[in-house]
């Protein structure tokens, strides 16, 4: 048994069950070495480690991103969620090279020594498409545009960290690390982030098959499943989507007929030269807002074309997004192929990779004229009720 380092490893238990619970730091060389004595020396019938299926497929199946459809992304509304999949990806890959180690090294190393031992690997962490969707749905369109930017500029801020901020990260999982800020401005985030998966891990590891187990999680996430430890976390209400709240569908629905009554009653008060400035405003606020958010993703022309035609008509369907149109637009006009595929894992290690890559693009495409939509709606809200009012 090696000897506890830094008081990271703790020994729970759960009925007849011992549970080596292991603190592990996600960019330390030393923690990945920790992991491999912990399981080679405990010998442990299972492992649980803080993964979830997607996330544990993406470091053990380097090419699984080969059978990636990305019209079924798009058609099922998962673009923005599988962009930040790739931006936290990048991430964790960047801080790993400044830092000398291979990204989730110290899952691998859990994957291996459990191979090694027969163990059962038992993924404990919720899905982070689950956990993504609940951080999504918390958020008003000012803090979603803020986590947007401030996902893609931490591309760019990698080689400006100092100690103190690596040291920083070592507590945190990736995810924590990149909503940092934005969590400041919505403290509910935290909740999602730490307090909701302290509870899921908890209940997972506790559910683990065997007699003795290895759990490999990040320090970050210790003392909270200490604190869940005598209690019995509802794992499914965790799991479930938040259900739409009523203003939301009252907005969705909602402002389209309020726009379309002010566009009548531009007509029919101001007459023809009234209702026609409000239609135009209308068009050219969403058209060139959203078409700007395809340029500033470097869409095919035929794609910034099909945003700004499409936007001001889809900002009036709530069962359509300029960003869809936009998106199968591009994947059509620049239709990525098996080596954009294969070159996604290196890609998104830059800037310049994720514009490069024909698959990332085509996420940003979606991502950005969506944004530019609801500016243009944003924008020519105020002034078609003020053409109204004038026109009264």
């Amino acid at each position: 048994m090696p000897e506890n380092n830094h008081n990271d490893i703790h020994h729970l238990q759960n009925g007849d069950k011992e549970i080596i619970l292991l603190g592990t730091a996600h960019v330390s060389k030393e923690s990945a070495e920790l992991v491999s004595a912990v399981i080679n020396a405990e010998k442990p019938d299972t492992v649980c480690i803080e993964l979830c299926q997607s996330r544990y497929q993406s470091i053990t199946q380097k090419n699984k991103w080969q059978e990636m459809d990305i019209i079924k992304v798009i058609k099922e509304k998962k673009a923005f969620l599988l962009l930040t999949n790739l931006l936290l990806a990048s991430f964790q890959k960047r801080v790993a090279k400044k830092l000398d180690v291979k990204p989730g090294e110290e899952m691998l190393r859990a994957i291996d020594a459990a191979n090694a031992q027969d163990a059962e690997i038992h993924l404990a962490d919720r899905d982070i498409r689950i956990t993504l969707s609940r951080v999504w749905r918390t958020m008003g369109l000012k803090d979603k545009i803020k986590l947007i930017f401030q996902l893609v500029l931490s591309l760019g801020e990698i080689d400006e960290i100092d100690e103190a901020e690596v040291e920083r990260m070592k507590q945190q999982d990736v995810l924590q690390s990149l909503l940092s800020e934005v969590e400041k401005s919505l403290p509910v985030l935290r909740n999602i982030l730490i307090d909701e998966r302290d509870q899921y891990l908890c209940s997972k590891i506790k559910s683990a098959p065997g007699k003795k187990i290895v759990a490999v999680v990040g320090a970050g996430h210790v003392p909270g499943i200490k604190k869940y430890w005598d209690t019995d976390p509802d794992i499914n209400a965790l799991e479930q989507l938040p259900p739409k709240g009523k203003a939301g569908s009252i907005i969705k629905w909602g402002l389209p007929s309020i726009i379309i009554a002010l566009f009548a009653g531009g007509f029919y008060y101001g007459g023809a030269k009234t209702g026609t400035d409000m239609i135009w405003w209308w068009f050219l606020a969403n058209g060139v807002l959203a078409g700007l958010g395809a340029i500033i993703a470097l869409a095919h022309p035929y794609t910034i074309l099909s945003s700004i035609l499409a936007a001001p008509l889809t900002s009036l369907n709530p069962m359509i997004a300029a960003g869809w149109v936009s998106g199968l637009v591009e994947t059509f006009s620049r239709k990525p192929k098996v080596k954009d595929l294969e070159a996604l894992p290196e890609d998104i290690h830059s800037i310049k990779g994720f514009w490069r890559n024909k698959v990332t693009r085509i996420l940003l495409v979606v991502v950005f004229t969506n944004i530019g939509s609801s500016l243009g709606t944003m924008v020519a809200l105020p002034i078609i009720v003020k053409l109204f009012q004038a026109s009264t």
